[in-house]
């Protein structure tokens, strides 16, 4: 097992975008299914003690998924995500808004950019989160978006190093 992963995050205030890139010790196959299949993503993609529920996901150029992050008490804040492009196992892109349970979005969004690629066994993403205004990139790190995210991530390397062993 690699234990000497790379893992960065900055923010860049200026350009209203957060840069962050993470390598896992496990196939890009795996890694990008991680990514792209709603019941994987339901398994590491909110910070303990959250959990992830998706209502619907179609991953697809125009396609939509629409989920929550579920407080341990049952709240639910709902997120919806349109995918823009997607080029299979090396990028995919999506816009990203908090949203209502009824799927109306609380504008200003953010756009993401995820990069896939694969060395000796090792995938790296990277993803790209431009913020269409300060305020809300602004906000969105005082909510503890680095450690809530970093959570998740690790997370999926948990998942992924018990997914690889299958």
């Amino acid at each position: 097992m690699n234990t000497d992963l790379l893992f960065d995050f900055t923010v860049d205030k200026a350009a209203k975008t957060v840069f962050i890139t993470r390598e896992f010790d496990a196939d890009l196959s795996l890694v990008w299914d991680a990514f792209t299949k709603p019941e994987i993503l339901d398994q590491w993609n909110a910070p303990a003690p959250y959990t992830a529920k998706t209502k619907y996901m179609n991953f697809e150029v125009g396609g939509k998924r629409f989920y929550a992050m579920v407080s341990p008490e049952g709240q639910e804040r709902w997120l919806i995500q349109k995918y823009t492009s997607i080029s299979p196992k090396t990028n995919f892109k999506y816009f990203n808004a908090f949203a209502d349970k009824d799927e109306s979005p609380e504008l200003p969004g953010s756009d993401w950019d995820f990069t896939f690629s694969e060395q000796n066994g090792t995938t790296k993403v990277s993803i790209t989160i431009y913020n269409e205004s300060l305020a809300r990139m602004e906000k969105m790190i005082e909510m503890g978006f680095k450690e809530g995210f970093t959570m998740s991530l690790t997370n999926l390397e948990n998942l992924l190093a018990t997914l690889s062993q299958k």
